[in-house]
């Protein structure tokens, strides 16, 4: 079933009404359609694996916390990730005190296996250090802008929602997104051009 089909069928009132009514067949076509889409969506927000696991979780219990008032003024996945962006902004406040990188760790476990082998074949070290400096900057650069703008950015540039989507999930005017959205570029244009060594 296309995307699109999944979309329509979300959207018919005998659906949603039977999602209201906490339908156990309803609600697992819910949570098969869209729980990639919201993990994808917090890893864009900048959210480790693990830390995007626990907000997919967060998102999940506060959905069915609600659903049985849910008046389907938006379409689903637009509601969920509206829930996404609000437990984003609560676990980045969370987190901001507590959260380390283990970079070291996550390297060996990306490129070398349990008996200290290369994953994959070795490439020029010239082309892997500027491609691997390239995007570190990038996703620094990234994970520097403002919740907002990074949230407007990831929807569009990452998971390709559509205008109408991001303006409800965000809770924002069509101008305002478009502002958020220069902002966002405008901002990571000069953290790249700032970092890259000329």
């Amino acid at each position: 079933m296309s995307n699109n089909d999944v979309y329509k069928i979300f959207s018919t009132s005998e659906f949603v009404t039977k999602l209201v009514a906490q339908d156990h067949q309803a609600i697992e076509q819910v949570v098969k359609a869209y729980t990639e889409h919201l993990f994808k969506g917090s890893l864009g927000l900048g959210f480790n694996e693990v830390e995007a696991s626990e907000l997919v979780q967060n998102v999940w219990a506060t959905f069915f916390d609600v659903l049985p008032n849910f008046k389907a003024k938006s379409h689903i996945r637009t509601f969920l990730f509206g829930i996404l962006y609000n437990k984003a902004k609560e676990f980045k406040r969370e987190f901001a005190k507590t959260r380390q990188h283990e970079v070291i760790d996550d390297i060996m476990e990306n490129h070398f296996d349990e008996n200290g082998a290369w994953k994959n074949h070795v490439v020029d070290p010239e082309r892997f250090m500027v491609a691997t400096q390239t995007m570190d900057i990038i996703e620094k650069c990234i994970e520097e802008l403002p919740l907002n703008q990074k949230m407007a950015f990831s929807l569009r540039e990452i998971d390709d929602h559509g205008t109408n989507d991001i303006c409800k999930i965000l809770n924002v005017t069509t101008t305002n997104l478009g502002v958020l959205l220069f902002r966002a570029k405008n901002r990571l244009r000069e953290c790249i051009e700032s970092k890259i060594e000329v």
